[in-house]
């Protein structure tokens, strides 16, 4: 599955803001604590799960001058109990960072544990399927919850609309037909870039696979549809990259697996996966 490293600047740039948007004009109820008071502290997990944004979270204490070990990493898993991280500096700036570190990692480690369990099913099914996020994240931090999909074991998909062309429903109602949209967007965006089509009915997918979409996303339809659609689509070009998207989650995510498609896409990974719950204590002094 597709791995990729965040890149260090852009994750300053949104810790920072996070940061200050939580400390505010100052954190006053570390004032009743002395300025030059060091602690030990350490973060660990009350659920069992899969790790992701530890150093995300080593990085929110660093900025404020903090020194962290981090004891797991990204992708592995963890049980109730399991030290993440040991932090130690100054009580105020533990304090001030603890909120923002804990709230990326247990967001992260939640939509990583969610889509390890999808893959975990999905692969008993369909060993060769991918199950890859979706753009339904949230604005500024979506890189980082698009990483957690990829430490649990999916794909992250597009992370941006510069990624690669796909074309929906409303781009239709503008041009006309999918074979049209193709088309212009093949001489538009050159060979670099692959054209993607999204379609609700079997035949309009097969339409896109002649029109020479790269890849065509099967959207809300019953797996009865899809799969009707993955073999006409197949006797046209096998090449073509199936994917099925639209209301699906853990409940129904086996059924899309036994449809034949590449893909499966969930916008349940990064909207709807509850947090890996998880806590910050000092050490007894």
């Amino acid at each position: 599955m597709p791995t990729f490293e965040v890149n260090p600047l852009k994750l300053d740039r949104v810790l920072r803001w996070s940061l200050e948007e939580d400390v505010g004009r100052a954190d006053v109820s570390s004032w009743v604590v002395p300025p030059d008071v060091e602690v030990r502290a350490e973060l660990t997990v009350k659920d069992g799960g899969v790790a992701s944004g530890s150093r995300v979270a080593a990085r929110a204490f660093e900025i404020l001058g903090c020194r962290v070990e981090v004891a797991v990493e990204d992708g592995d898993e963890v049980e109730p109990g399991d030290v993440v991280l040991t932090v130690e500096g100054r009580a105020r700036d533990v304090l001030a960072a603890e909120r923002t570190a804990l709230n990326f990692f247990m967001r992260m480690s939640g939509i990583a544990t969610a889509t390890r369990e999808v893959v975990r099913r999905v692969r008993k099914v369909n060993p060769e399927v991918r199950v890859a996020a979706t753009r339904k994240v949230h604005p500024i931090t979506g890189f980082l919850e698009k990483k957690a999909v990829a430490d649990g074991g999916g794909d992250p998909h597009r992370f941006g609309l510069d990624d690669a062309v796909l074309i929906k429903d409303n781009h239709l109602a503008v041009v006309g037909s999918v074979r049209e949209a193709v088309k212009r967007a093949r001489e538009i965006v050159g060979f670099t870039k692959s054209i993607g089509v999204e379609v609700e009915t079997p035949e309009d997918a097969v339409e896109a696979a002649e029109a020479g979409a790269d890849h065509v996303l099967l959207d809300n339809m019953t797996p009865d549809r899809v799969r009707k659609a993955v073999k006409m689509v197949r006797d046209v070009d096998p090449d073509v990259i199936l994917e099925a998207s639209g209301g699906i989650t853990p409940s129904n995510v086996e059924e899309y697996a036994s449809t034949g498609v590449d893909v499966i896409s969930m916008g349940w990974l990064t909207h709807s996966a509850p947090a890996l719950d998880a806590s910050l204590r000092f050490e007894d002094r």
